[in-house]
């Protein structure tokens, strides 16, 4: 028996209105994640993934189609489920990066002592070990954001949502980044999805990847990346790999 979808969209859509106008942002979204699934949300800028991802964190109702999070025997509760990473870390420049790391924790009442063992566990986790006592300007911005994804999971979320985390990184820190995120995503175990412009990055990053067009966001493609695991940087230059890029691109009406 095949295990039921952790998340169900069917035909969802939003739209904003403002001043008597209205914006469609996002449409006909149909896609399924599964219990442990890393996806790969990619499209171009202003195509409406950060939106989807703001009504899959409960920040925006949709107001169209169906969304199903959760089963049937658990429920879901996006204030305690869900862990988010933006693309800037948003660490709190005042607090070092352990106090960084417990924000949520602290957030919804989580028992103290717990909370601090599970959030120095993470920042070994990340690579981040010896640095809890750190404030944020003193690490690099590879190592804040390692410290916005420990803060992500302090809570033991069901389902972590990254909006473009590393677009702010420079090539090579954004490369170390993807082996990290890929290292955690199994050490952890958790649902992922990740929006992402980068159509290398999302072929790599993901055990599925979802393609939407530009704005409404309509989804164009939904499909499995057959590569293994563990991934490495040289299976960018695998034939596999150039043909998944290249489906992406056609997608995208860039070849």
């Amino acid at each position: 028996m095949s295990p039921e979808p952790f998340i169900r969209l069917k035909g969802v859509s939003k739209t904003y209105r403002s001043g008597g106008k209205e914006h469609l942002a996002v449409s006909d979204a149909t896609f399924d994640v599964m219990p442990g699934e890393l996806v790969s949300l990619v499209g171009p800028s202003g195509c409406g993934k950060s939106t989807l991802l703001k009504v899959l964190a409960g920040l925006h109702a949709h107001d169209g189609g169906e969304l199903k999070m959760g089963s049937a025997t658990h429920s879901f509760d996006p204030s305690r489920d869900v862990g988010m990473v933006f693309q800037a870390p948003l660490l709190l420049k005042w607090r070092r990066i352990l106090e960084n790391v417990l924000l949520p924790a602290e957030i919804l009442g989580l028992p103290a002592a717990e909370s601090r063992a599970r959030a120095n566990a993470l920042l070994a986790l990340v690579g981040l070990n010896g640095y809890e006592d750190k404030y944020p300007y003193e690490l690099s911005g590879g190592m804040q954001q390692r410290a916005a994804i420990a803060r992500s999971l302090v809570h033991d979320p069901k389902l972590v949502l990254m909006d473009e985390p590393f677009g702010a990184l420079d090539a090579l820190t954004r490369e170390k980044m993807n082996l990290e995120l890929l290292r955690i995503w199994k050490e952890a175990g958790k649902t992922i999805i990740f929006v992402t412009h980068g159509i290398s990055e999302a072929v790599f990053l993901g055990t599925r990847v979802v393609v939407l067009t530009a704005g409404p966001a309509r989804m164009a493609d939904n499909f499995e990346i057959s590569l293994p695991h563990p991934r490495t940087l040289d299976m960018k230059t695998h034939a596999r790999f150039g043909e998944y890029t290249r489906r992406i691109y056609r997608l995208l009406g860039m070849e």
